[in-house]
């Protein structure tokens, strides 16, 4: 059984860095990075690579505290992102149509191609896989002889 589960948090790491890797990427490509408040996901991705790699090398309690940190981070930045996407487009929307509201501004609103309001949601994927990975996990604190 441990040897499956095992199987199943490496699986999830690769997915996990796979996502991350392409989220970079897909960020960098859109240049999400004209205000303050799009250096977040790019911020809190290098943070997750800091963690990934400092749990490789030392797999104690205390890197897999802050792992587990940054992927709570990650469920709140989504859940932000979500919420600025989405104001973005209300405020486009009322621009374009100043007597638009209710339910037409909502679905217009969510719909928008840009910003993509659920886009954002990635991150919350990426957090819970993140948590997924760390649920239970065996910590071994490495001893020096």
């Amino acid at each position: 059984m441990s040897e499956a589960i095992d199987t199943i948090r490496r699986l999830l790491l690769a997915v996990l860095l796979i996502g991350l890797t392409g989220t970079t990427i897909e960020l960098l490509l859109l240049k999400h990075d004209e205000q303050a408040a799009q250096f977040i996901p790019l911020a809190l991705i290098g943070l997750a690579f800091g963690a990934i790699a400092w749990h490789a090398l030392d797999d104690g309690r205390a890197s897999l505290r802050v792992f587990q940190a940054v992927m709570v981070l990650f469920i709140v930045a989504g859940g932000l992102g979500i919420v600025l996407h989405f104001r973005a487009n209300v405020e486009f929307q009322r621009e374009v149509d100043p007597s638009i509201a209710g339910r037409a501004l909502v679905v217009k609103a969510m719909t928008a191609k840009t910003p993509p309001a659920l886009a954002p949601g990635s991150m919350v994927q990426l957090g819970l896989i993140g948590l997924a990975y760390a649920y239970r996990y065996p910590s071994r604190r490495r001893t020096s002889e």
